[in-house]
């Protein structure tokens, strides 16, 4: 392990670097990024890894419930604070 000036290890360094270059080339375009947020979100709230029919729609239920409240609260605290 070698330790520049500062006191950093040098490999945590270089992983750091690399994750903000692989960072870049993923991100580069925010069409896409959004894209991806978007798929990974519509996926998470279909709950689609259950094989089970019963859990599957307990996820669903649950999780839209959960997004209504969530918008629910946010209205509820903008027309309360900040009208």
């Amino acid at each position: 392990m070698t330790m520049d000036k500062d006191g950093r290890n040098e490999e945590t360094r270089q992983a750091a670097l690399k994750e903000l270059h692989g960072l870049r080339h993923e991100g580069a375009e925010l069409g896409g990024a959004l894209s991806a947020t978007a798929k990974r979100m519509a996926s998470h709230f279909a709950g689609d890894n259950e094989r089970d029919p019963i859990e599957l729609w307990g996820k669903r239920i649950g999780r839209g419930l959960s997004l209504i409240g969530f918008v629910a609260l946010a209205i509820y605290l903008y027309a309360a604070y900040l009208k």
